[in-house]
């Protein structure tokens, strides 16, 4: 295991890079905001584009100029319209080369190169490949339809350049899932739109577990590729840190909203964070 854990880690790709970037950015965000409020300035564009949705309200004054650049939250569903057709997309492309033995396109094909796909033999990444991009692509549909018939989003806001970064993360997502395949040579009625505190099941322990859930999603993708596949590992790493960020601005959210808020309640893993 050891000489696989340093070739592993001697082949920083493209991806492995960028994921491992991400993570490591979304880690350093998380902890400045551990840091006791008045040791580190303020910047109220870096708070801007780090909170979304009804974090905003609860973090510093936003200048006229950051609300220039909202969009509304609802937005949220535009990316899942996106995942559900390229990433379906990718997954129709795989399905026929890995049941009918179709290459991929040329362009996709370079794309892939580029990225750093895997250039080594082995048949049952490309399996696992495929099981992987099916979940994803049925989580996608999932989050899709609780857009339009299940999320209340109120008049909600989040930034242009989160927007643009959730549009190009479900891209990626799915080309991440293809790179380790081996290469050759609304029905409800809206009550209202007020935050009340929720009780039962995962919520007795964490504030969002809806985010807990998506890491565990992606955990058994993860599973699913092996325990040794350090691409996806690095993809699990940034989506950890970056559901616990949100999940920090939630509980304080909460926690400042309400005054009788839970107090055993965690924000992010249960009894720990």
């Amino acid at each position: 295991m050891g000489s696989w854990a340093g070739a592993e880690l001697s082949a920083l790709t493209p991806l492995r890079a960028l994921w491992l970037t991400l993570a490591a950015v979304f880690l350093l965000t998380l902890l400045l905001q551990l840091v006791p409020p008045g040791l580190l300035p303020s910047c109220a564009l870096f708070q801007d584009l780090i909170r979304y949705g009804k974090t905003k309200h609860s973090g510093p004054p936003r200048p006229a100029a950051c609300r220039a650049f909202d969009v509304p939250k609802r937005y949220f569903s535009h990316f899942y319209i996106l995942s559900v057709l390229w990433n379906g997309f990718l997954l129709w492309r795989l399905t026929q080369a890995v049941f009918l033995g179709a290459p991929f396109p040329s362009w996709l094909h370079g794309l892939l190169r580029i990225l750093g796909a895997a250039q080594f033999q082995g048949g049952e990444l490309a399996l696992s490949a495929f099981l992987v991009l099916v979940f994803l692509w049925l989580h996608s549909l999932r989050r899709l339809f609780e857009c339009f018939y299940v999320s209340v989003f109120s008049n909600a806001v989040i930034h242009v350049v989160q927007y643009c970064f959730g549009l190009t993360y479900y891209v990626l997502v799915g080309l991440t899932v293809l790179s380790q395949v081996p290469m050759d040579g609304r029905d409800g009625v809206v009550i209202h739109c007020n935050h009340r505190i929720p009780f039962g099941d995962w919520f007795e322990y964490v504030s969002s577990p809806n985010y807990l859930a998506e890491l565990m999603i992606y955990i058994s993708m993860a599973v699913t590729f092996g325990f040794y596949n350090l691409t996806w590992w690095l993809v699990v790493t940034y989506v950890f840190f970056s559901q616990a960020l949100s999940a920090y601005f939630s509980h304080k959210f909460y926690k400042s909203k309400f005054v009788s808020y839970p107090k055993h309640r965690r924000a992010f893993l249960p009894f720990l964070f």
